[in-house]
């Protein structure tokens, strides 16, 4: 399968459109069944004690809810942390937000376009830099550029996308069968299409013997990917 870039129609939808709200109670459910915050959790555990800063960015946030599941988990191993949630779009709801403050985790909220935000300066780099199915919205020299960007602002970057395959693409195919709205049903394809195989991503990591890569897929639909820095910035 060749990998194809197409819109996504929830990228489109005012984020507080009932279609859109809906699409995001999808996006939760597929990836509890893609295993994404077990994948990403799993990831990011065995570095989070030493983190020196504790703080974590997500680039296409969405509605937050993600890191914060993900937050709960790492909380056992990282007591305080301050997360940075970039996203065009503010779909963060107050009850988000009390979430990283109930486990005693600050939450900045960062309405920008994600490539204007990583060239920003910033004081040091963020422990950790994740991405939860938003780097297939890109094509190949946009992920080069993001890529190469976010070397300057993270020791460690990890990102679950969705798997490019036959099985992966008949999956995305059925969705209707277990209650997902239009929306979802259409976006799923797309991701799909859009997905990633092999060492794609690897391919397009800069300066790649001061990092330590990890690519593969991850149980049935996932693609995961991992860079940590391995000398000093």
């Amino acid at each position: 399968m060749n990998r194809l870039v197409e819109p996504e129609w929830l990228d489109e939808l005012p984020p507080h459109h009932p279609d859109a709200v809906r699409s995001r109670q999808d996006l939760r459910r597929l990836n509890s069944l893609m295993g994404n915050l077990s994948i990403l959790s799993g990831l990011l555990q065995s570095s989070a004690e030493v983190w020196p800063s504790g703080q974590i960015v997500e680039l296409g946030a969405g509605d937050g809810t993600f890191m914060l599941r993900l937050a709960r988990r790492l909380s056992h191993h990282l007591k305080q942390a301050h997360v940075v949630l970039v996203d065009a779009q503010d779909a963060v709801t107050h009850e988000t937000r009390a979430g990283f403050a109930a486990i005693g985790w600050t939450v900045e909220i960062v309405t920008a376009d994600v490539f204007d935000w990583l060239r920003q300066p910033m004081s040091q780099p963020a422990d950790a830099m994740i991405a939860n199915l938003f780097l297939h919205h890109f094509s190949g020299p946009q992920l080069s550029e993001l890529m190469k960007l976010a070397t300057e602002r993270t020791r460690l970057f990890a990102a679950c996308e969705p798997w490019r395959s036959p099985v992966a693409l008949a999956f995305s195919q059925m969705l209707g069968f277990i209650g997902c709205n239009a929306v979802t049903r259409h976006d799923a394809v797309v991701s799909v299409r859009a997905g990633f195989a092999g060492r794609e991503l690897s391919s397009l990591w800069p300066a790649r013997s001061q990092w330590r890569l990890q690519e593969r897929s991850a149980r049935m639909f996932t693609h995961a990917f991992v860079a940590e820095r391995i000398t000093p910035p």
